[in-house]
């Protein structure tokens, strides 16, 4: 009888530790789970919801793509605001109960959201392929959310700051920086408006260190609900300045960027460059590897090249009809805007239609 129970209970610790170690998912991370899936629904819809407001709108007064603001008095076009930054506030969230490798790469997710109502709401066709790419990007997101590594528990602010100020990450925060002044003083007087990585590259490396810096004081917050006030530390408010001017800078030339270019080919570069330098940073900074063996490791970065080959493939192949190929061109003439509109020139699209700073969307 003793042989039996111990069996059993032998069986059910095996069982557990199987579980726990396929799923990897502890309770914090199950949280930033269920924030970063509600975050890319509400982004996902927002989309829509704008579009269909900009449409009303459009109807009735100056189009936003030849720099009309008629939209501003559409009741719509806010719900959609609204639903974006309710989105924006659960992936703000999302970062302080989970790992940057884990939230980030689900941002993918939105672009099928976008997709799929856009299909049944705006009767916009979705190819075939296009299809394809959501089925790739939901196992891409899968196979990370089944091998994420586990939450790092932190009791303090003063501990992300020790760990922000270890020389690897002041090493990586130093070449970004450095990367950054170049391509803004050097590269992009030059190459902005021939070279469609010059402006990605500098939101990408900018956007790497606003993550980081948003999971810390995420984090902070956190724990200032929780009773232990961090608000005291100086480091939380050092953490916030970081935000606020990463946030302002990723803004100013993921503008530029989609000002000049077009849209379907800045979004899937713009998010291959900015989720996987984040996990890089996220790597370097949180040390999240360090927790995993190389199996999961391996298993991780092949779900990330499956979501970036569904995220291209469902942007390669969104205005692809009857099997027809794409016509847009990498760079947007002056005159025309991506609908084929002519206008007096090329107003920033964010301002009309709003681009996430964590990753960009299908904004179409």
């Amino acid at each position: 009888m003793a042989t039996e129970t111990s069996t059993s209970a032998a069986a059910g610790s095996g069982t557990g530790n199987w579980v726990e170690s396929y799923t990897g998912m502890s309770t914090d991370n199950i949280k930033g789970l269920v924030l970063a899936l509600s975050s890319s629904v509400f982004i996902g819809t927002s989309f829509i919801v704008k579009k269909k407001g900009l449409r009303k709108a459009g109807a009735s007064g100056v189009r936003a793509g030849v720099g009309g603001y008629s939209y501003l008095y559409e009741p719509l076009w806010w719900a959609g605001m609204i639903t974006m930054i309710v989105g924006e506030i659960a992936n703000f969230a999302a970062y302080a109960f989970a790992p940057a490798i884990l939230v980030t790469p689900l941002g993918a997710l939105s672009v099928i959201i976008s997709a799929a109502l856009a299909h049944i709401m705006l009767k916009e066709k979705l190819h075939i392929f296009g299809m394809l790419g959501c089925v790739l990007c939901v196992v891409g997101s899968t196979t990370i959310v089944l091998h994420a590594p586990q939450e790092r528990e932190i009791e303090s602010v003063a501990e992300v700051w020790d760990l922000a100020t270890e020389p690897a990450f002041l090493l990586y925060a130093t070449a970004v920086l450095a990367a950054t002044f170049v391509l803004i003083f050097r590269c992009i007087p030059k190459y902005g408006q021939t070279h469609i990585m010059v402006y990605i590259g500098v939101c990408s490396l900018v956007g790497s260190l606003s993550v980081m810096s948003v999971k810390a004081l995420g984090i902070a917050l956190k724990l200032t609900f929780s009773g232990m006030n961090q608000l005291i530390y100086p480091q939380t408010w050092l953490f916030t300045i970081v935000v606020v001017t990463c946030i302002l800078t990723q803004m100013n030339y993921l503008n530029k960027a989609l000002d000049t270019f077009n849209t379907a080919v800045v979004s899937p570069i713009y998010y291959t460059m900015f989720t996987s330098l984040t996990i890089l940073a996220s790597v370097i900074m949180f040390k999240d590897w360090d927790r995993q063996n190389p199996t999961q490791i391996v298993t991780e970065m092949c779900g990330f090249v499956t979501i970036l080959s569904g995220t291209f493939l469902l942007h390669k192949t969104k205005d692809m009809v009857d099997g027809l190929p794409p016509t847009l061109p990498i760079r947007i003439h002056r005159h025309t805007d991506e609908n084929g509109y002519a206008g007096e020139g090329i107003p920033l699209r964010s301002a009309a239609e709003g681009i996430p700073l964590r990753s960009p969307r299908a904004a179409e």
